[in-house]
């Protein structure tokens, strides 16, 4: 009679702890895949959609967030096919440190300049724009915002003075969109340090620094480097191009810097409350001198 006498693999444990290794990293890559979605953009800061409407056109999922209530149903009417068909999802809130209510400031002259600081809010006013009326509206946490749709691909931020909450939230986040841009502080130079100190923080270490006077005279790639091809002509108030798609070389954080510190110089002679604006009066100079905006592009 035969007898077998079962022994114990000296292969096998090693076997299963490679597949039980293999699954765990399989598991982990997913998930990190999930949080990090390359076919999503947010658009903080939406206004009438300028933005949001040439991410959906390069086949970019979007999240639009628009604290403004008449803004946001002028987005709904917009979008509306994009809103039934799930590629387009509309925040009609304002990011805040607290969920809940908030004032926000609603510009009588330039809807672009609506805000949640009151001090924005003066200052447009002293800057020789027209008041704002505070209108109470939703408030909602960038955190509370990544819960729910996760981390995108690229994150533009224009929010009028509260950029840098969606930065400070990203701190605790375990990922990181691909790319980022936020409207630079052009008031205090210790603001615009404070920014850079985020992206350190997040690990962005490349950048581009945008001057928003010039996104209607940008050309599009051909091909994408990020989306479909399209033919676009970017509307007035557009953040336009971002990621790969951007003209002209990555900046390290000092050369970035060094740039702003010339950028501030115009700021401090010509800007709203430059000590030479009223050379600004003359109509040639103004067009030579006068101080745009600027939007920081950030990679890591």
């Amino acid at each position: 009679m035969l007898t077998f006498k079962l022994q114990r693999s000296t292969t096998a444990e090693p076997m299963c702890l490679f597949f039980n290794f293999a699954f765990s990293e399989l598991r982990y890559n997913s998930i990190l895949l999930k949080k990090m979605n390359s076919r999503l953009i947010y658009d903080v800061g939406a206004h009438l959609g300028e933005d949001t409407d040439f991410y959906l056109r390069k086949g970019f999922k979007v999240v639009a967030i628009e604290a403004n209530p008449f803004l946001a149903e002028r987005l709904r009417e917009r979008f509306r096919l994009n809103l039934s068909g799930g590629s387009l999802s509309l925040v009609d809130a304002a990011i805040a440190e607290t969920a809940g209510e908030v004032d926000f400031f609603v510009n009588e002259s330039q809807s672009i300049w609506g805000t949640i600081r009151p001090e924005w809010a003066e200052r447009n006013a002293l800057a020789g724009g027209a008041p704002s009326k505070p209108v109470r509206v939703k408030a909602i946490t960038f955190p509370e915002v990544l819960r729910q749709h996760g981390t995108p691909y690229y994150l533009k931020i224009d929010i009028e003075g509260a950029d840098v909450l969606c930065l400070e939230a990203l701190l605790k986040e375990p990922d990181r969109p691909k790319f980022i841009s936020i409207e630079s502080d052009k008031r205090s130079w210790r603001n615009l340090l404070y920014e850079f100190e985020l992206f350190k923080g997040l690990g962005y270490r490349r950048f581009k620094i945008v001057d928003q006077k010039e996104i209607e005279q940008q050309k599009l790639l051909d091909p994408a480097a990020d989306g479909s091809d399209v033919e676009h002509r970017f509307e007035p108030w557009s953040s336009g191009l971002f990621g790969n798609d951007l003209p002209g070389k990555w900046l390290t954080r000092r050369q970035a810097i060094l740039r702003y510190r010339f950028i501030f110089l115009k700021y401090w002679l010509f800007g709203d409350f430059g000590i030479l604006r009223f050379v600004l009066k003359v109509r040639r100079f103004r067009k030579i001198l006068q101080p745009h905006w600027y939007d920081t592009h950030a990679t890591t």
